[in-house]
């Protein structure tokens, strides 16, 4: 991180913004899986990702990868390991999910992968018949790469086109075949991929546009009682292979699609419905009927248009502010009682949804919400980091389980790191009087001795002076540290974990109110916490826990476990303020362990795997019941682990060797 000075002012008579914290009210938890992306990874065997990248990953924080591509999941053959891009002529191209899915669980042990079913009863079947894209043009791109030309069509002599034959290249494929992929990877005798990393499933891509998508399958768009029809068979077949398992849908593409399938209301009962409320009905209709979990996440995709940064900085409004005039209303407004209102524009599609679900499958029905890809205008990253950092921030206090967005613009790694590495996991009442311009997301460690709380200041221009009282959290300490992101660069500057654009200071927290200035466009994280001085015990274990979690340098876990797992550890001073871990002689078995954050698998010597000429195992040690997984580095002689140097005050963190 880089260090800076920053002007911390004291507020006048006449505040800008008024935040209210307490500690004690609206305890939720903050689901990890919104720290998450698309299409991260390599699924070809001959490129896989590099070591440097994995640990990019790793220090940015990301929790959640959705990588099934998008339209390019809709004809996925898993078996022959192909799939159909309707993007570039329908031409067939090799894509090896198992690669992928196996080198996810070897580099980052305890993210969730994303994957999805194919429901559209089609699959790729050959490259025989791709199009010659190079031969036609160089494999340029043009307007018309979304051709149907594979399966021997093409641009005829004399002008005009020939439609390719789906049937040369694609072939059938059913709820049997698409959820075969589970048994594969789990299976014993399959993969034996861990299922605990692979808990989250997409109902295919954006269904209610395959007309247009995928109209090599679907010259006209089907009718949504055949797609209901097939949805329920996939859930049910997918539920009786992994009971465990997460069912997210129905991935709708956009705003317009929301409302309509096919561009329209569905009729159906004598009246009329709009798209998701019609999926969520059948939802709860048909569970009833089964007695079968057919939906745990309900899921869309998110594409607005709106290029004016001040319409961008209040995106995130549109999903639970049934005070917000969305510029973008558009399919909003077929809920009117004659299927147009123009009148509507207030979106809060997330509300909505659930009174829907409230509605159609009962008060306890247990279904989350989640974006699983989204992506907005514009290239100032002060301006994406702001709409960034609101959409985590209204999501974490809304309990939204996953956001992974699909465009990724510069500004978004630093806001990715920031609140995945420095927010706590439980999210706590926060309230500003400016809504509208500043805004508090603030959250709580498990044991409340840690406080974090993210403002966003949305003002396009001038500073912004905030006031922030915080009930019912006594810090003990007059001075915090605060974290913060402004006037970010047009170029990428997140780096690592060490190397990136926070910008760190500290402030005067006094009788509970502390008085900030918060520069136009930014975001800053004010980290308290309450600690006694010579509580070391606790701090120690505090900082291990929180630090090598987010810094994967190995796994923890911060319930109790079997009394025979526990070893005891010691604590010795190592300088002015700091203090070590002296670990006793411990014999080199490996327990294994998993929690939300963090899993790993313990592996013996005989297992061990090598990153960097270096043998790599785990050993468990507990402190005050949180454990830690210290690195093996060197069998051969004396056994030498990386044990941690904790700066109590700092939390700052270094590696030293110690030989036992």
């Amino acid at each position: 991180m880089m260090r800076v000075m920053m002007v911390l002012a004291l507020a006048g008579t006449a505040l800008a913004a008024e935040i209210q914290v307490d500690a004690l009210l609206g305890h939720k938890a903050i689901s990890p899986y919104l720290y998450g992306r698309n299409n991260s990874l390599s699924d070809d065997p001959k490129k896989p990702l590099a070591k440097k990248d994995w640990q990019f990953l790793r220090d940015a924080g990301v929790r959640m990868l959705r990588e099934s591509g998008g339209n390019n999941a809709t004809k996925y053959n898993w078996v022959l390991k192909l799939s159909s891009h309707l993007d570039w002529y329908n031409n067939v191209y090799a894509h090896d999910w198992d690669f992928e899915a196996t080198s996810l669980q070897a580099n980052l042990p305890g993210v969730q992968e994303m994957w999805s079913f194919q429901l559209i009863g089609k699959a790729a079947a050959s490259k025989v018949y791709n199009f010659n894209d190079w031969g036609y043009n160089r494999s340029q791109w043009w307007e018309g790469v979304r051709n149907n030309w594979a399966g021997g069509g093409g641009p005829l002599p004399g002008g005009g086109q020939k439609e390719g034959d789906p049937s040369l290249y694609l072939m059938d494929w059913s709820a049997e075949d698409s959820t075969a992929i589970l048994d594969h990877w789990f299976d014993p005798n399959g993969l034996g991929l861990d299922p605990n990393g692979f808990v989250y499933w997409n109902m295919d891509n954006e269904p209610e546009i395959w007309g247009d998508t995928h109209d090599d399958v679907y010259p006209k768009q089907p009718p949504v009682e055949d797609f209901m029809r097939v949805y329920f068979e996939v859930a049910k077949k997918a539920r009786a292979r992994f009971p465990r398992i997460k069912l997210v849908g129905p991935v709708p593409a956009n705003e317009w699609q929301w409302y309509n399938w096919d561009n329209n209301r569905i009729a159906a009962d004598g009246r009329y419905y709009a798209w998701l409320e019609y999926f969520i009905k059948g939802i709860g209709d048909e569970q009833r009927a089964s007695g079968i979990r057919l939906l745990d996440v309900l899921d869309i995709h998110f594409y607005p248009g709106q290029t004016n940064p001040a319409d961008i900085v209040q995106l995130h409004r549109v999903w639970f502010d049934q005070t917000y005039n969305y510029p973008g209303a558009n399919g909003v407004k077929r809920l009117g009682s004659s299927g147009w209102d123009n009148s509507i524009k207030k979106e809060y599609i997330f509300a909505r949804w659930r009174q829907w679900l409230d509605q159609y499958l009962g008060p306890d029905h247990g279904v989350t919400l989640g974006v699983t890809e989204m992506g907005i205008q514009g290239d100032n990253p002060n301006v994406t980091a702001v709409w960034y950092a609101s959409t985590l921030g209204v999501f974490a206090d809304e309990g939204v389980e996953i956001f992974t967005p699909w465009s990724w613009k510069v500004g978004m790694w630093e806001v990715l790191h920031l609140f995945s590495r420095y927010n706590q996991p439980i999210r706590i009442q926060a309230t500003s009087d400016r809504e509208d311009r500043v805004s508090a997301y603030a959250s709580v460690s498990p044991d409340s001795n840690d406080l974090t709380i993210i403002l966003v200041n949305r003002a396009l221009s001038r500073d912004t002076n905030v006031r922030i009282a915080v009930a019912n959290f006594p810090a003990t300490a007059s001075t915090c540290n605060l974290l913060r992101l402004s006037n970010l660069p047009t170029t990428e500057t997140f780096r690592s974990h060490a190397e990136n654009a926070l910008q760190e200071d500290t402030a005067t927290f006094q009788d509970s109110v502390m008085n900030l200035t918060l520069p136009p466009l930014s975001v800053t994280a004010v980290l308290f916490w309450n600690h006694s001085e010579d509580d070391s015990t606790r701090l120690v274990a505090d900082a291990v826990t929180r630090l090598l979690c987010a810094r994967r340098v190995c796994c923890t876990h911060r319930s109790s476990i079997a009394e025979s797992n526990k070893r005891n550890v010691s604590l010795v001073p190592a300088g002015k303020s700091g203090l070590s871990l002296a670990l006793p002689p411990i014999p080199p078995t490996l327990s294994g362990f998993s929690h939300d954050e963090c899993s790993t698998t313990g592996r013996t010597q005989s297992q061990s795997q090598r990153y960097g000429g270096e043998h790599d195992t785990m050993v468990v040690v507990g402190l005050r019941g949180h454990l830690c997984c210290c690195q093996h580095l060197d069998w051969a002689g004396n056994v030498a682990f990386h044990v941690l140097l904790v700066q109590a005050m700092s939390n700052h963190v270094e590696q030293l060797p110690l030989a036992l």
